[in-house]
């Protein structure tokens, strides 16, 4: 029976965490296939181990997980030289890449098959399918060429969380010690990774797990998620937690069951969630959350203008008058708020963008007063595929295209668009975005953010002190004295580099 090769392409340089994606396709398949990972953030030379493995001739299937961003950097050239020199091995890509941008990835002739979302039952179906020299057209999530046709096939709905295999933690400790992916941040000395849940009920037009998932969330009971914690901590000392759930906190219910069962735990976390969802939460359960370790929340703010709330199809009922309030509520229960902004959206003209972004840079000025302890991240817009969205098509309309080849996405600048830096819209000027970086940087500098562990409190002070003036007489360009130390003191911006 052949065997699978699963990589996970390198996506950090200074913390490692458990490739809880490709994790899940082990899972998928343990006990039917033999497998092996390849992870590159924990591998020198991953290639070359990887091209190790496929000389044996055992391995006929490699399967990638590949988000936007860093990662592409060794999925593209890495798939390209294993089609050069396997050309028999199939391969397969999962992960919010492939999905947004299935048709620059097949029509690549790199990759014969993107797993639509979820690949739990998906992938293991395809490769019995492949196995067995059967039909896989009926198999849902899959993308694939026929001919000079992309097939698309039915999108499966979102599996009980709970009714899936445990992850395989003891395999792959066998393989990479997860020693060593227990790194040390804000929340913690030994922190881990993990998924309580995929998905997010909400639509919003500018985010790249919409046509993933299509507004459906589904979560790990409150028990099952305790468990696989304690299992951990217990056996490799992991003593705090960092949920990358796309919204951790959907249901109070479950919150607060799982915040009673770690409290004895003494774990710090942190998770995602909507600011109009937890405003509702009762102080009560606010109260166990940060009882129960919860340090830090990421919430998407996005903008203080309901207009530009409205154009992004945030739905549910955030408002900028919510937004403000939920900040001046979080200082109650000694829970950080960690507000996400979203400037430089489309608009008609591009004195309407500019006062998009000159509104609220104000809006973010005032979240600070009203709680100072609220961190803020800056994100520029940048268009994410949605099939039918009103503000893609504003994006189309306006100029804006993305690659149309695959080897495109790895140019620097594509790179910074993913970390959605450098946007590459035709509606925001050099101007505008050196006004949104440059306020960012006096921000960083006044305050700077409390989840860099490097910073002592004489850097803290001093940068602080340095970046007072700009901050307090609206004066951004050209901040280069800051930029100076963020450079010297390696500044660490949690939009991109996390904790």
């Amino acid at each position: 029976m052949n065997r699978i090769l699963l990589f996970n392409p390198r996506s950090a340089i200074a913390k490692h965490r458990i490739p809880n994606s490709i994790l899940n396709i082990a899972a998928s398949v343990e006990g039917k296939y033999e497998w092996t990972i390849v992870d590159g953030n924990r591998e020198e030379s991953p290639y070359e181990r990887i091209h190790e493995l496929l000389l044996t001739g055992l391995y006929k299937y490699v399967g990638f997980t590949v988000m936007p961003g860093p990662q592409l950097k060794q999925a593209i050239p890495f798939a390209q030289s294993i089609r050069k020199h396997f050309p028999n091995i199939t391969i397969i890509w999962g992960g919010y890449f492939p999905t947004n941008q299935y048709k620059v990835v097949l029509t690549s002739g790199t990759v014969d098959f993107v797993i639509n979302g979820p690949g739990d039952h998906s992938f293991p179906r395809l490769i019995d399918a492949l196995e067995n020299n059967l039909p896989y057209e009926f198999i849902k999530n899959l993308i694939y060429i026929s001919g000079d046709n992309i097939i698309k096939t039915v999108k499966e709905d979102l599996i009980e969380q709970d009714s899936l295999p445990r992850l395989p933690y003891d395999k792959l400790n066998s393989i990479y010690s997860i020693d060593k992916y227990l790194g040390k941040t804000f929340l913690g000395e030994r922190t881990l990774a993990y998924h309580s849940s995929i998905g997010c009920p909400f639509s919003c037009s500018f985010c790249a797990v919409v046509p993933t998932y299509e507004a459906r969330w589904k979560a790990k009971s409150a028990q099952l998620v305790y468990s696989d914690i304690k299992y951990i901590k217990d056996k490799w000392g992991a003593d705090a937690i960092e949920f990358h759930d796309n919204n951790f906190f959907v249901s109070e219910k479950r919150t607060v069951e799982f915040s009673r069962l770690i409290r004895p735990e003494k774990m710090n976390w942190w998770g995602m969630a909507r600011i109009d969802t937890m405003s509702k939460f009762k102080d009560s359960s606010l109260a166990l959350l940060r009882e129960a370790g919860c340090r830090i929340i990421f919430f998407g703010a996005e903008s203080g203008n309901d207009a530009v709330l409205k154009q992004l199809n945030k739905g549910g009922t955030q408002t900028g008058e919510v937004i403000a309030a939920f900040a001046e509520r979080m200082k109650r229960f000694d829970i950080i708020p960690e507000y996400s902004f979203v400037l430089g959206t489309p608009a008609a003209t591009p004195e309407q963008v500019e006062q998009q972004i000159d509104f609220d840079i104000s809006f973010i000025k005032k979240i600070k007063q009203i709680n100072p302890k609220t961190e803020i991240v800056l994100y520029t817009y940048s268009p994410v595929p949605t099939e039918g969205s009103e503000l893609y098509n504003q994006a189309l309309e306006q100029g804006f295209k993305f690659p149309q080849k695959l080897e495109e996405w790895i140019s620097p600048q594509w790179e910074n668009f993913d970390l959605r830096k450098n946007p590459l819209t035709p509606w925001l000027t050099p101007k505008m975005i050196d006004k949104i970086r440059n306020f960012e940087t006096v921000l960083n500098g006044y305050y700077p953010t409390v989840t860099d562990i490097r910073l002592n409190t004489f850097k803290r002070k001093a940068i602080h002190m340095i970046a007072g003036l700009r901050y307090n007489i609206n004066m951004y360009k050209y901040p280069y004295e800051i930029k100076l130390l963020h450079r010297m003191w390696k500044y660490r911006q949690p939009e991109i580099q996390g904790f």
